[in-house]
């Protein structure tokens, strides 16, 4: 075999090796774990701005692909997006998730579970109530308010009854937060992964790394 033979075989081997390592990342990503990076502050202080966390998309149960239009350089294009089937794993208050944004498919948001399946939900004077008794939780903080200054479902809400196969989620930013308090309930098959870990983390005021954050777990 002569040289030109040689390179047209190892461009080819070059080829079909990027061609597989692309679609081992395709499928990892879709069905096993995916990484996110913070853009807002409605999770803080669990998360802050430019953190990036990997979740594990096997908490629950399969993603389960099914044809979906996605957007690509501002055109909407066929594609696939995964459904949530729940095989194993227990959904419990406290989680934290990352999910489709039922306003807009194309847009990923993660927030803490508050509320399960049947349970009644109930804000008062900033309190988290579950069926009636207060939450004993550790992760909300108070940083002034969001849609308005007196905006009266920071303050107050419900009770509200979680439907089946849905759950109700805050951000721990109470007031700085776009959650279930403004619109809705989260489909459970639309929940894509738990938070499992933060791998890098930049602060961009500071224009520095934050190495204390680095390999925490999201709790």
């Amino acid at each position: 075999m002569g040289i030109k033979g040689k390179k047209k075989n190892t461009a080819r081997e070059i080829a079909e090796a990027i061609v597989i390592a692309l679609a081992l990342a395709l499928i990892i990503r879709a069905f096993v774990i995916q990484a996110f990076k913070i853009p807002s502050g409605s999770m803080e202080d669990t998360l802050l701005i430019g953190d990036q966390i990997i979740i594990s998309k096997f908490a629950y149960g399969i993603q389960v692909p099914k044809p979906a239009m996605i957007e690509v350089l501002g055109v909407r294009v066929p594609f696939f997006e995964t459904k949530l089937y729940r095989a194993w794993g227990a959904l419990e208050r406290g989680d934290v998730i990352v999910f489709r944004y039922p306003g807009d498919r194309d847009k990923d948001y993660i927030k803490r579970v508050v509320g399960l399946p049947g349970e009644r939900v109930e804000l008062k004077d900033r309190v988290i109530y579950i069926n009636g008794a207060k939450w004993d939780e550790k992760y909300g903080v108070h940083k002034g308010t969001q849609f308005g200054e007196t905006a009266e479902k920071n303050i107050n809400f419900g009770p509200y009854t979680v439907p089946d196969g849905q759950v109700f989620v805050m951000g721990d930013n109470r007031e700085r937060s776009s959650d279930s308090r403004y619109w809705g309930t989260l489909p459970i098959y639309d929940i894509k992964g738990k938070a499992f870990i933060i791998y890098w983390s930049w602060d961009s005021g500071a224009s520095w790394l934050r190495l204390r954050r680095l390999g925490n777990i999201v709790r």
